[in-house]
């Protein structure tokens, strides 16, 4: 089994954010092959261009030197050995969990599979998952059998987007197999390219389990920063003081309030949810925590519009800005941005809404939420604006002059308290 697998031959499934930075990872050892669905990315990628900005400067071009190749073909993949799997797990519109690309996946992979080989899975799901759904599916398309023929194991990913001063290599791995050679081939594979240091859970379900762990108790935590948020501003205190304050305490976990989007922490704890459902165990926690972040939007809209009556406007009518459009600081990713909710709330409410982002693809946001945006300061330097929202704090916004974009009574608010208290009228 695992242990006929002396020479690696490794296929990378989804070169998103998680998948390209791995396949690179990989690539300085092992021969490396990464299949995205998307054509136009995986030309980018073989021209040394990472559109997403998913990587620090250099290090595609020192992977693709090192004999990477990336492709849409499912051939270019036959002669692999071992599969990862890190494609997106989203959600559907009722918040249950969307296995889709991780079964189209597992199909793909059922198809080139041969009697020896391993898949390990990155992508977050529900314990038991990986074996429940993503097994089945091997199984059924290869002909092969589980354990005998072919072997799984699961790794979480733990790519943190923007953040490139930890980089892949240097983040702790858990690692799980099916039987336990697997577990330790997988551990043997991720050690030899890691400069962290790995933890071998006992379990694939274990393993599951320890990622939506992770992102649903940040759920959990930043719930409580946003309520107590609301409850601070009831009272006229700011929140950023109180946080600054009670972090002088050894063991407070420094947190603050905001929005909760993208692909992992406002989507994961509804696995976790989903099968606790189905096992009859009540989630109320959990449950409120995802209220509470994803009523944040409507909060933000209705602490504007105070903040307009306080300077003598309504909302209705008022021009707005609203800075950034990403689903946090410092990164391009626009999936489940809870910006375009505070912009359709405030479109609602009869307010003219301009979003400026330079991080972002114009064209990306129109094809995904068919609205448009500035991605210069050009575009928006004629205009004058009522209230100016802070909701994404990338770095470029610190150096920008709010104040010639304000009309005079504007105001502005600012939802990650980074900058200059002197020239906001509010913050989160």
């Amino acid at each position: 089994m695992n242990e006929e697998v002396l020479t690696p031959k490794i296929a990378i499934l989804g070169l998103g954010y998680v998948g390209l930075p791995l396949a690179c990872m990989f690539s300085g050892k092992y021969r490396v092959t990464g299949l995205d669905i998307n054509p136009a990315r995986v030309g980018d990628l073989n021209r040394g261009i990472d559109s997403n900005g998913d990587l620090t400067p250099g290090v595609l071009a020192a992977a693709l030197g090192n004999g990477m190749k990336c492709t849409s073909s499912l051939d270019d993949i036959s002669d692999c050995n071992v599969y990862i799997v890190t494609v997106p797990t989203p959600v559907d519109c009722y918040n249950r969990p969307d296995l889709h690309p991780l079964l189209d996946a597992s199909a793909k992979i059922g198809k080139v599979l041969k009697p020896g080989d391993t898949v390990i899975y990155e992508s977050t799901v529900y314990p038991g998952a990986t074996e429940e759904e993503c097994v089945p599916v091997l199984e059924r398309t290869s002909g092969l059998t589980f354990n005998r023929d072919f072997f799984v194991g699961y790794s979480p990913e733990r790519v943190n987007p923007g953040e490139y001063t930890r980089p892949v290599h240097k983040i702790c791995k858990i690692v799980s197999g099916s039987t336990p050679a697997t577990a330790d081939f997988v551990e043997r594979l991720y050690g030899s390219v890691l400069d962290a240091h790995t933890h071998r859970a006992p379990s694939i379900k274990v393993a599951e389990a320890a990622k939506i762990l992770e992102n649903t108790q940040r759920d959990v935590e930043i719930a409580l920063f946003n309520e107590a948020a609301k409850v601070f501003n009831a009272l006229g205190i700011d929140t950023n003081d109180v946080i600054e304050a009670a972090s002088t305490k050894w063991n407070f976990q420094k947190l603050h309030p905001g929005l909760v989007g993208g692909h992992c922490i406002g989507v994961d704890p509804y696995y976790l949810i989903h099968k606790a459902q189905v096992h009859g165990v009540r989630t109320p926690l959990m449950t409120e925590a995802r209220s509470i972040n994803d009523g944040m939007s409507r909060y933000v809209v209705q602490r504007a519009a105070s903040l307009l009556a306080a300077k003598g406007n309504t909302i209705r009518g008022a021009n707005v800005l609203l800075l950034g459009f990403t689903f946090k600081e410092n990164c391009r990713d626009i999936r489940n941005t809870k910006v375009f909710d505070i912009y359709n709330d405030l479109k609602e409410e009869g307010a003219e809404v301009d979003i400026f982002d330079p991080n972002v693809d114009k064209a990306n946001v129109k094809n995904t939420y068919d609205i448009d945006i500035s991605t210069s300061e050009d575009e928006i330097s004629e205009k004058n604006y009522d209230l100016i929202i802070q909701c994404v704090c990338h770095s470029v916004f610190n150096d920008m002059d709010l104040k010639k974009y304000l009309r005079k009574g504007g105001a502005i608010y600012d939802l990650k308290g980074n900058l200059n208290r002197k020239l906001v009228d509010e913050r989160l």
